[in-house]
């Protein structure tokens, strides 16, 4: 994987400047870097390099009047070579960008399969052609300019062109979703390309459009001839998203995700990452399923952390406020993983799209009863039970929000402090309700909003920066767009049992004869760590941040507050965040 930078239109006075952009993006990209100029543009990159390992392989790349710098993999390379005309001097997938757009223009981002962002630009015609790839694997943030436009892999480098304000919006967003939803960032002026996107800058002129979007549908209902097509589909795929020239391994868990990509490799290298807390940890069934399809296993556990020391590590990496504590448990497991292999295979997207989340079940579907709706009124706002009746006793989209959010609408209307109010009033649903198709069969529904929401602002956000903090390419087959594609077109009967409310029936069905015996049956668990009972230990350290953000306006310290483990992580990595930015602190 690597970083990519640039600036078009109206580069820096100081030509120094990309070269300052590009090293901030080193750990992106630690065995190469390059820089190219021209009175127009200024275009950086570094390179992690995976596949043609030679020098050959260095970006910026060029062809006539193009330049690249390209941030992916396209696992297709080889099939679209063979169709190009050439000469080829590299065994990169990256070569095969430039003929292709010059081939196709616009439309070749059809044409790759894989996980990328890139930019093209063209210094005859003044013109910066971009694109991310469908699902959003892979970031690309921009800034218009004054008479140009900047890029990155990551916010950092495109606040060298100087610290613009913050969003207050962003933040209000920020204490709704975990994340700050795209296109926002926290800061204003600078954007999150979305996913399956392409950005044209010509003329001063910006042009942003979505290039790709599955199809649902409902078409596909019998059971025995959709396994044995999943079965020939995962078969192609997970190969194809083990390219490489250097080695690899699978991100291996308790659940059924990783052990199904696992189990479509040749004894692959594993890792796990156990917790230190017996009943939490899922190492012991992650080992058996190692054992079972006789991998190279390597598993490390988890080291209770000072928690301060994590939070602020934690935004360093990330740049921007993100809320999901399981970001520290990829960055551990990243870290191990990184001393032995430099690609990474996990189960990312097997949740999304064959419906394995709690929120696909009944829980979500069933109508609320009267008696819920008048419990989650008169029930303490923050309190687990009062949480739970505001879940169940909602409907619609505002459910959806009471599970996905990081507080409840509810929460969330008694929480945000003046400094915000005036933007959390606006409508704090509005990514939600934007991506909300309510014609959309149930599963569907859920399906289409998690697809454009949850997964690439928040999961995929949380395992690209916490493994590229460490040079580790990570790879999620479960999110080909191909599979994706077909998942949209299972009927609902073929996602959940009805019996036992559990997700993901086509996937056991495929693999029930493949998995130690019993592994099937275990309780689903996530990937967070116990932070609300590390935040015990130090009882200030959370006491100190609610008192900063409901000074600085940013909350309204709530009575009878006892937040969740995840409500816990997101205050303390909110407030180091703005402790970074002590001008907006002291303004309050």
């Amino acid at each position: 994987m690597c970083g990519i930078t640039g600036v078009v239109g109206r580069p820096p006075e100081d030509p120094e400047t990309i070269a300052r952009m590009t090293a901030m993006l080193e750990h992106r990209g630690p065995d190469d870097s390059g820089v190219w100029r021209s009175t127009s543009a200024h275009i950086g990159h570094t390179r992690l390099s995976i596949l043609d390992i030679s020098t050959a392989g260095r970006q910026p790349m060029h062809l006539g009047d193009l330049t690249l710098t390209y941030n992916g993999e396209i696992y297709n390379f080889r099939e679209l070579r063979a169709a190009l005309a050439g000469p080829f001097s590299t065994e990169t997938d990256s070569e095969v960008i430039l003929p292709t757009y010059l081939d196709q223009g616009e439309a070749c981002v059809h044409r790759f399969h894989g996980m990328f962002a890139f930019a093209i630009w063209d210094e005859r015609r003044q013109r910066l052609f971009a694109a991310r790839d469908r699902l959003g694997i892979k970031p690309l943030y921009y800034r218009p300019l004054d008479g140009g436009l900047a890029f990155a892999s990551e916010v950092a480098p495109l606040l060298e062109l100087g610290r613009p304000e913050l969003d207050l919006d962003a933040l209000a967003d920020y204490l709704t979703y975990s994340y700050v939803p795209t296109p926002k960032t926290p800061w204003q002026g600078i954007y999150k390309l979305a996913p399956a996107s392409t950005l044209l800058w010509e003329d001063d002129t910006l042009r942003v459009e979505r290039y790709w979007q599955p199809e649902p549908q409902s078409s596909v209902g019998d059971l025995t001839a959709a396994t044995e097509e999943l079965d020939e589909l995962l078969g192609r795929i997970v190969p194809d998203h083990a390219l490489s020239d250097v080695p690899i391994g699978v991100f291996l868990s308790g659940g059924i995700d990783s052990a199904t990509v696992t189990s479509f490799l040749s004894r692959p290298r594993t890792f796990t990452l156990g917790q230190p807390e017996a009943g939490r940890t899922e190492a012991p069934a992650a080992r058996r399923v190692a054992e079972h399809f006789a991998t190279r296993h390597t598993e490390e556990t988890a080291e209770v952390p000072d928690l301060g020391v994590a939070v602020d590590e934690m935004v360093r990496v990330f740049g921007e406020p993100f809320g999901d504590s399981a970001a520290l448990a990829v960055w551990l497991l990243s870290r191990f993983t990184s001393e032995h292999v430099k690609v990474a295979l996990s189960g990312e997207g097997g949740d999304e799209i064959f419906c394995g989340y709690r929120w696909y079940g009944n829980a979500m579907s069933a109508p609320a009863p009267a008696w819920r709706r008048l419990a989650a009124e008169l029930l303490p706002t923050f309190s687990q039970s009062g949480r739970s009746a505001q879940r169940r006793g909602s409907s619609g989209l505002e459910r959806y929000a009471s599970f996905l959010g990081l507080f409840t609408p509810a929460q969330n209307r008694a929480l945000v402090g003046p400094r915000l109010r005036g933007v959390a009033d606006a409508d704090p649903l509005w990514h939600f309700r934007r991506h909300w198709r309510p014609e959309l069969p149930f599963h569907q529904r859920l399906q289409w909003a998690d697809l454009h929401t949850y997964l690439p602002d928040g999961m995929l956000t949380k395992v690209d920066r916490a493994s590229m903090a460490f040079s580790l390419e990570v790879r999620p087959p479960l999110l080909d767009h191909r599979l994706v594609e077909w998942a949209f077109t299972l009927d609902a009967a073929l996602q959940r049992d009805p019996e036992t409310d559990k997700g993901k029936l086509l996937v056991r069905r495929l693999m029930e004869d493949r998995l130690p015996p019993g592994h099937l049956e275990r309780p689903k668990r996530g990937f967070n760590l116990a932070i609300r009972r590390w935040a015990r230990k130090s009882p200030g350290l959370l006491d100190g941040a609610l008192h900063r953000l409901a000074d600085s306006g940013i909350i309204r310290r709530p009575r009878l507050f006892s937040p969740t483990n995840e409500q816990t992580w997101a205050l303390l990595v909110l407030d180091r965040w703005l402790a970074r930015h002590a001008r907006f602190y002291s303004s309050a």
